[in-house]
């Protein structure tokens, strides 16, 4: 099922490995299987999650390190877009605020003045909060795209066993009346 999503279109796209060839680009950074999606899915999310400018070139500059799919990786990356940063990024200062047991600043007002003058109180709740996300949530959906995809390839391989079945059982019958 989750793999189907993956591999669809790739069997036939020559035009994926015309664009391999002519940039010398390394074969697993565009790999389509389990190890590479789930890794592109970790990476993307580990840095989407980090209030910083140029996620995506962080991802690219993980890619000496990491063998993973770039593209998804890149994609993930834009789980943080402007229309989610302002949420993602209060919840990250307010799981912060409960994992250092602090009360936090009562009311927040989307104002520069506001940011210079509260710089220090945001700040530390902020980038714990930002830990806990990178590293534990993006650990759980890595976790989880593995699981879905091992049970996927289970999935089809019983269900083409079932089907092989069938039809060996057809070919039996239709034999025994013939």
């Amino acid at each position: 099922m989750i793999r189907k999503v993956f591999k669809r279109d790739v069997k036939n796209s020559g035009k994926i490995h015309e664009f391999i060839k002519k940039y010398n680009i390394p074969r697993e950074y565009l790999s389509i299987n389990r190890k590479s999606i789930s890794k592109g899915i970790l990476i993307g999310l580990f840095w989407g999650f980090i209030p910083m400018p140029m996620q995506m070139l962080a991802v690219l500059f993980s890619t000496p390190f990491l063998k993973f799919n770039v593209p998804i990786a890149i994609s993930m990356v834009w789980l943080s877009n402007p229309i989610t940063m302002p949420p993602m990024y209060y919840m990250e200062y307010l799981t912060g605020n409960f994992i250092l047991g602090r009360e936090g600043i009562a009311s927040v007002e989307l104002t520069l003045d506001w940011f210079k003058e509260n710089y220090d109180n945001i700040f530390v709740p902020l980038y714990v909060g930002t830990a806990f996300y990178s590293i534990v949530v993006s650990s759980i959906v890595y976790l989880a795209v593995n699981q879905l995809w091992i049970y996927s390839v289970k999935s089809e391989k019983e269900e083409k066993d079932e089907a092989r079945r069938v039809r060996k059982a057809k070919k039996k019958k239709h034999k025994g009346h013939n």
